[in-house]
């Protein structure tokens, strides 16, 4: 071979030597920078917009679980002469939501110094005795009194006791002006009377917290509804397609 010919031959083996090597460490430089400007880009996100104010109704209003005053006012005439039917049924329909298992204390306030301060003590006397045919503890109900407004006026006889509800906070609070903001958002008051009504409507507050025990099953009811299953003339297509064997 000749001396010019050996010389091409060596030039061309060193490039695709060069050519190699050059390959191999281009490769992971890129796979390197491409990884680095992923994670540069997770790095990038908006702190203080993805952790904005929530925009969710159910957040700004929660229903919560506390206890709360449960009162109710009952009128007295100065001319009464104890308690009369219609307090009879407003205080029975009140203490129906009274909690004989937790058994709070039944706090009845007497006015003091009103027009009609000797009616509404004869009422607050009927009042305790109705509780207790009711099924509250006598030691759990406690007369006190309270000093009127006005001796000239007659005040109401107060009954209250402090019971576990589902609550939300009060509504009516506006901040700011709807009309003066271009942000698609819902305004602070909104949701809050929803919550409130979904709250109130609750008769049990444990509800929210997690299902109640399954109760036994009725055999004697489970037995009539079957019968009434089976007498409803279904045809013989749907029961043979039917996952029901009885």
């Amino acid at each position: 071979m000749s001396q010019s010919a050996l010389k091409t031959r060596t030039i061309a083996t060193t490039m695709r030597a060069c050519r190699s090597r050059t390959g191999l460490r281009v490769l992971p430089v890129l796979a390197v920078a491409m990884t680095a400007a992923l994670l540069a880009g997770c790095a990038q996100r908006d702190s203080i917009t993805v952790g904005a104010v929530p925009d969710d109704y159910r957040t700004n209003h929660p229903i919560v679980i506390a206890e709360k005053n449960q009162k109710i006012d009952l009128p007295v005439g100065a001319g009464d002469r104890g308690m009369t039917g219609s307090q009879r049924d407003t205080l029975l329909g009140f203490l129906d939501g009274y909690d004989k298992s937790a058994a709070p204390t039944l706090t009845i306030q007497i006015p003091s110094g009103s027009a009609n301060e000797v009616a509404a003590t004869a009422a607050g006397r009927d009042f305790a005795r109705l509780a207790v045919a009711s099924g509250i503890k006598r030691n759990r109900i406690v007369v006190v009194s309270y000093q009127a407004g006005s001796s000239e006026t007659s005040a109401p006889v107060r009954v209250s006791y402090i019971a576990v509800r589902a609550q939300t906070d009060k509504c009516g609070r506006w901040p700011d002006d709807v009309l003066e903001t271009s942000e698609n958002k819902h305004y602070a008051d909104f949701g809050c009377s929803y919550q409130n009504n979904l709250a109130a409507q609750m008769a049990n507050p444990a509800d929210l917290l997690g299902p109640r025990k399954q109760t036994t099953i009725d055999a004697e009811n489970r037995g009539k509804v079957i019968d009434v299953y089976r007498a409803r003339g279904i045809s013989d297509e749907f029961l043979g397609n039917s996952e029901v064997t009885y």
